[in-house]
């Protein structure tokens, strides 16, 4: 094995209380009262079907910030704020690039680094992964993913994109994920697969404890991660 290939969304970065708290901090101010979590989960949820569209042929690919910006003008009207101004939509827009991680990744992404190669394998566009690294200090080699392969996963193409990126084979390189769906694709692409547990992802409880596909290897985070693979 000489690479690991990483999700973001969720399990490197903590999405939900971090959109939570930048929609609180951007329509504030502005006079909204809102339930800030549930303005994040509805966001999220015009995540997979504005992707679908793209995977399906209906839209040319475009960057996941244009679908984000797509998904925002939705919610806002959703929510009764469809007056926002065009600064406040372009700001909050953003506010994908300003996720904080969880408390592990650092150390881990860092330990890992030193024997494997590290890139983001995510839906996220390069500038969003790129911001997401300097804020958190990811170490990475290469920025690949959805950008790179022109599609989004699940497409096997954005997996073995990746992999071939770092000149591997698919079985050479890693899928590490929160996500048995992503993980189960990796594997069908050819990759091997990790599981790390974020339980707490849409809220206490909610997320996934272990993996419902078989795995390669399975972790508590990234550092114990780092432990099983020698580190």
């Amino acid at each position: 094995m000489k690479a690991l290939l990483f999700d973001v969304f969720g399990t490197l970065v903590d999405w939900r209380t971090c959109i939570a708290r930048e929609a609180r901090d951007g329509l504030g101010p502005l006079g909204a009262v809102l339930d800030w979590l549930a303005f994040a989960d509805a966001w999220r949820a015009q995540y997979q079907p504005a992707m679908e569209e793209v995977r399906s042929g209906q839209r040319p690919f475009s960057k996941l910030d244009v679908l984000h910006r797509r998904n925002l003008d939705v919610v806002l009207d959703a929510f009764g704020l469809g007056s926002v101004d065009e600064d406040v939509r372009v700001r909050l827009n953003l506010a994908w690039h300003r996720l904080d991680s969880w408390p592990d990744v650092r150390a881990g992404l860092h330990r890992l680094r030193k024997r494997y190669w590290l890139a983001p394998c995510s839906n996220g566009n390069i500038s969003l992964m790129v911001d997401l690294a300097r804020r958190n200090d990811f170490p990475w080699d290469a920025i690949l993913g959805a950008e790179i392969a022109h599609d989004y996963k699940p497409q096997l193409s954005v997996y073995r994109a990746a992999a071939a990126a770092f000149d591997c084979a698919p079985g050479e390189a890693t899928m590490v994920a929160a996500h048995s769906s992503d993980l189960a694709a990796a594997h069908r692409a050819g990759l091997r697969t990790a599981f790390i547990a974020r339980p707490d992802e849409h809220g206490p409880g909610t997320g996934e404890r272990s993996a419902s596909v078989p795995v390669d290897h399975s972790a508590s985070s990234l550092v114990a991660l780092a432990d099983q693979l020698g580190c």
